[in-house]
């Protein structure tokens, strides 16, 4: 493995912007001109956002609405499938996602307009669909304890998936929600092996501390389970087995995984922290996406993108049950409250 010239960052270029009209490159390396390599400090943007909750329509995810109080994310994940997002904001996905973080500060006054709506009719809202809602900034903005708030008078249920310790901060308002069904949180754990955690997740939490979220989560009686994802072959498949068994034993009580799926910039940002980085193996492990989606690194159909499909995903998919059932994972019947929504002031509806 080789480091990254780029520390602390998952993407090692800035790829071009799809929608910008202007692209510059830089066509002989020896040149002296000041091409802005350096490494700058994380930059947050504050905006006041016109909506938050957005209706989802892929089958895929497992979710029916989704909120994100940040675009853009500090984490620098470089399989990141969100970064293609971030060109709607004119910037590029590769290091502009990691480096220029939007915050939309007036998401929870936007949340509890959304959800006085006379239309609303309760099901439960995710709050991290594309980017983790407890990456850095929410450290000094605090923006998803102030939507669990809102969400917690109005007990409208919500899920939350991260890869951030920083959720315990917010385990009293949890604990209580998780008690009435109305909050469940998953925790996305891809490797137990902390060299590779460094250069493919740069400022994430260690799975330690990952683990220690579903301990203490389940302890404080919120459902808790564990994400794999994404699985990428030749990379961290293998280690599909101890990542379920280190969550069951943590308190998790169900589980997820999807196979890596390298969209619109991401397969060129990917490709290039890959044979970067892993030069000895890259081949195996491109070779290996590509056997997942037919000869490709993206699937865009439902139903296939996140699992992908041939050999290689199809045995994926199978450890990934069998160990799940082996440590009692998925197990149980549980969902979401529903039905106990209602406006503050309002009585509690009864069924």
């Amino acid at each position: 493995m080789i480091l990254s010239k780029f520390r602390g960052r998952g993407a090692q270029i800035n790829t071009a912007n799809r929608f910008s009209q202007l692209a510059a490159s830089r066509e002989q390396v020896e040149s002296i001109d000041d091409w802005g390599e350096a490494d700058p400090a994380t930059r947050y943007i504050e905006q006041e956002g016109k909506s938050l909750v957005n209706k989802v329509d892929s089958p895929d995810v497992g979710m029916f609405y989704s909120m994100n109080p940040y675009q853009g994310c500090e984490h620098g994940c470089v399989y990141c499938y969100a970064r293609n997002s971030h060109e709607y904001w004119g910037y590029s996905a590769g290091l502009d996602f990691e480096r220029n973080i939007i915050i939309k500060k007036n998401a929870p006054e936007l949340l509890r307009k959304f959800l006085l709506r006379p239309k609303w009719e309760c099901l439960p809202i995710s709050i991290s669909g594309n980017t983790d809602c407890y990456q850095p900034a929410e450290r000094q903005y605090r923006i998803t304890r102030r939507l669990l708030e809102v969400c917690h008078e109005f007990h409208q249920p919500v899920s939350i998936i991260t890869k951030n310790a920083g959720v315990l901060r917010d385990s009293d308002l949890l604990s209580g929600m998780g008690q009435k069904h109305l909050a469940s949180v998953l925790v996305t754990i891809n490797s137990l092996d902390e060299s590779l955690r460094r250069v493919m997740e740069p400022r994430t939490t260690t799975a330690n501390q990952r683990l220690r979220v579903i301990r203490e989560l389940s302890d404080a009686g919120v459902r808790t389970g564990v994400m794999l994802g994404p699985m990428i072959p030749g990379l961290n498949d293998h280690e599909i087995p101890n990542i379920l068994e280190a969550a069951a034993n943590a308190g998790a009580s169900f589980s997820a995984y999807t196979f890596v799926r390298l969209n619109g910039a991401v397969k060129l940002i990917f490709h290039d922290w890959l044979y970067k980085t892993f030069p000895d193996r890259a081949d195996k492990v491109w070779h290996g996406i590509e056997d997942g989606h037919g000869g490709k690194v993206n699937d865009s159909r439902f139903g296939t993108r996140m699992r992908g499909e041939g050999p290689v995903a199809e045995l994926i998919r199978q450890q990934f049950k069998k160990f799940s059932k082996l440590y009692g994972l998925n197990q149980d019947s549980w969902e979401l409250d529903t039905g106990s929504f209602h406006h503050p002031g309002q009585q509690i509806r009864m069924f």
